[in-house]
């Protein structure tokens, strides 16, 4: 929800003149009269059991204030190769962030906090990203050069990330298209954010080094859906190695976005793919309201090379009674300023995306770069207070800036604000505004955005540039010999789309596709039918419904795995049961993976029964169906009666012979 209550006139006006539709309603016509654009950065943790570029173990996580030690860190930024400083790394030296890393002996170590040079490159971690990169079909690199990257938001001690590109120009198909793979990179993994409030962030190194791929497709997405399509499949390829990690946290995305006219902008950290529809479709409005705000003011303001915000610091006792809030903040021995945007009038409460306005754009650089925490701003087009403000009795609603208008001695095509905070973070502030204002006569600006849940984004930081790339001095070039090459080609997993044609050949039910690709249970059917007189379609349905609803309605047991499946179908082929008892062993062993098969049977009420044992009440149902007559459907006779003795046959006789069996001797009477 927007921090800033929206004007609804104006919100409604401008949202219609920027022409946006929910994503349900939008159609490829939509897309294509945007001039719409997506790629994507899909990050991926490799299977290893030692981090990247040192010894300490892999997945071991802390909890809660679980911590051996604190390391405090302030951030400065470096020149690159060129001579030149990155904008990110600019951007971030603003906030005057207070890093703090909470350490843990078992899974950290020096190198970990920067205090000693990079062990040689986990092998293991390399030979599964060539493994992935060839399965993108990339050409592989003769050597990898390691290179740093510079990530001055704390969330690496070094103050850079240390990656290398393993495979360049590969690709993978779509339902209607192929899609273009930029390249294949290995790179550690950051640490884990605890807090980020102020000017002091907590992070904690656990899964700081971490080995990781990162997986970059050209933008050819030309469509929300395709977006995640594509992403899908590029999960369920690195899914397919059986070396990835995962989980929450496992598996993250980063998805690029621009339209005809705006810029790539990036939006990170999506945590669900299911999720890229909502974020790209909002995303490409957003660009489109921005390209309309500069359209605007470029009527509005004569020249914008001489545009320059306006500013006084104010005392609350010269406000009207609605602003009354502020006079409680300056008790609280904080700066008020009122600041006046000449020409802004009717911008402030511009649609941008569901929720939001162009305010928020204000609004969000104010609590990233002067870390002033929201509410952070009162406007002139507000018609409440920001969340977490109350006014007080009585006083008038919507809120009047007359006041605050008269002592800016503003125009009347201008728009005001009132920040609040330390006079340090003013200044900041300040200059964030009017950086921001002057970038809307350019449109869209170059920036990195943060996803949320509900398919907006936040801003979060400026987007970096190639100034924030440069060769890491402490690591040599490591050679990758054609031999070793071919033979991880020579053991390659089939293929994503071959699994989709191996599992319509094998007549698995099409709704199991999606649980049965992410969880890479195609080897677990594989293995079992293998050994087995199971068809591939019963042990597919059994994974892919039965032991989804399992995992749904329960959290995942410990001790349990899918070799237990394999284990209760040999069972069940060893006593000659029939495989629909499976089904109603797997509930059992799910939920207690170390009982025994025999102990499971027992469970579950099952007598070893002959088919003329099963079939000798027959006679008895069938008169007792009669007297009770529960239906005049003429088959409601034969439902009945397999109700009563499907219990005696599971595992006993195949349900469908039993039908069968039932239904000729009913007809014989």
């Amino acid at each position: 929800m927007s921090d800033t209550f929206i004007p609804a006139e104006n919100y409604q006006k401008t949202k219609k003149l920027v022409g946006y539709v929910p994503r349900l309603e939008a159609t490829n016509k939509t897309y294509s009269d945007l001039g719409f654009k997506c790629g994507l950065e899909i990050h991926q943790q490799l299977k290893t059991d030692k981090k990247l570029f040192c010894r300490c173990p892999v997945g071991l996580y802390q909890k809660g204030d679980d911590y051996d030690a604190e390391v405090i860190r302030h951030m400065r930024p470096t020149l690159s190769e060129m001579g030149e400083y990155d904008g990110t790394a600019l951007m971030e030296r603003r906030t005057k962030k207070n890093i703090i890393y909470r350490i843990k002996n078992q899974s950290a170590c020096t190198y970990d906090i920067d205090d000693t040079p990079p062990f040689p490159i986990n092998r293991q971690a390399l030979d599964i990203a060539i493994e992935l990169a060839l399965m993108l079909k990339t050409n592989i690199v003769g050597e990898v050069h390691i290179t740093r990257k510079q990530y001055l938001d704390g969330s690496i001690p070094t103050g850079f990330q240390r990656t290398a590109i393993v495979g360049i120009e590969g690709e993978i198909p779509l339902k209607n298209k192929k899609i273009g793979i930029i390249q294949l990179s290995i790179e550690e993994d950051a640490c884990r954010e605890v807090s980020d409030i102020g000017h002091q962030r907590i992070y904690t190194t656990d899964r700081l080094g971490t080995p990781l791929i990162e997986m970059v497709t050209y933008p050819e997405m030309l469509t929300p859906d395709e977006a995640a399509e594509a992403g899908q499949y590029l999960r369920f390829l690195a899914r397919s190695s059986g070396k990835v990690r995962t989980g929450i946290g496992a598996g993250r995305q980063d998805v690029n976005v621009s339209i005809t006219g705006g810029t790539r902008i990036e939006i990170k950290g999506v945590q669900h793919i299911s999720w890229i529809p909502e974020l790209t479709h909002n995303e490409a409005f957003r660009q489109k309201a921005l390209l309309e705000i500069k359209k605007i003011l470029s009527k509005t303001v004569s020249d914008k090379n001489k545009w320059k915000l306006f500013f006084i610091d104010i005392d609350p006792n010269q406000l009207n009674g609605n602003l009354a809030p502020l006079k409680k903040i300056a008790q609280q021995q904080k700066r008020i300023t009122a600041v006046n945007l000449p020409g802004f009038k009717s911008i402030l409460s511009f649609f941008t995306q569901p929720g939001q306005m162009f305010a928020n754009e204000l609004s969000d650089r104010i609590k990233v770069i002067a870390c002033l925490n929201r509410p952070n701003i009162f406007h002139s087009e507000m018609t409440e207070p920001p969340l977490g403000v109350a006014l007080p009795l009585g006083a008038a609603s919507p809120l009047s800036f007359d006041s605050v208008i008269k002592l800016l001695n503003a125009g009347d095509n201008d728009a005001q604000l009132i920040i609040w905070g330390s006079s340090e973070d003013i200044d900041t502030a300040l200059e964030v505004v009017e950086e921001r204002c002057l970038m809307a006569f350019e449109g869209i600006p170059n920036e990195t955005r943060k996803s949320l849940a509900d398919g907006t984004t936040l801003f979060e930081r400026v987007l970096p540039g190639p100034d924030r790339m440069y060769p890491d001095t402490d690591s040599a070039p490591i050679s990758i010999d054609d031999s070793d090459i071919e033979k991880i080609k020579n053991n390659l997993p089939i293929e994503v789309v071959d699994r989709y044609r191996q599992f319509k050949d094998w007549q698995i039910p099409e709704d199991t596709y999606f649980y049965l690709l992410k969880s890479n249970l195609a080897v677990v059917i594989e293995k079992i039918t293998n050994e087995s007189t199971v068809s591939p379609r019963f042990v597919g349905t059994l994974l892919g419904q039965s032991l989804k609803y399992l995992e749904g309605q329960h959290s995942w047991t410990s001790g349990f795995s899918h070799n237990k499946i394999y284990g209760m179908i040999k069972f069940i082929q060893d006593r000659k049961l029939t495989w629909e008892i499976a089904k109603e062993m797997l509930p059992l062993v799910y939920e207690h993976p170390n009982v025994e098969f025999e102990s499971a049977l027992a469970m579950i009420n099952y007598f070893p029964k002959t088919e003329k044992e099963i079939l000798e009440n027959l006679p008895i149902l069938k008169n007792k169906f009669d007297e009770i007559r529960i239906s005049k459907d003429p088959g409601a006779s034969l439902k009945w009666i397999m109700g009563q003795l499907r219990k005696q046959a599971i595992g006993n006789i195949p349900l469908k012979d039993l039908y069968h069996l039932v239904k000729k001797e009913l007809k014989n009477d």
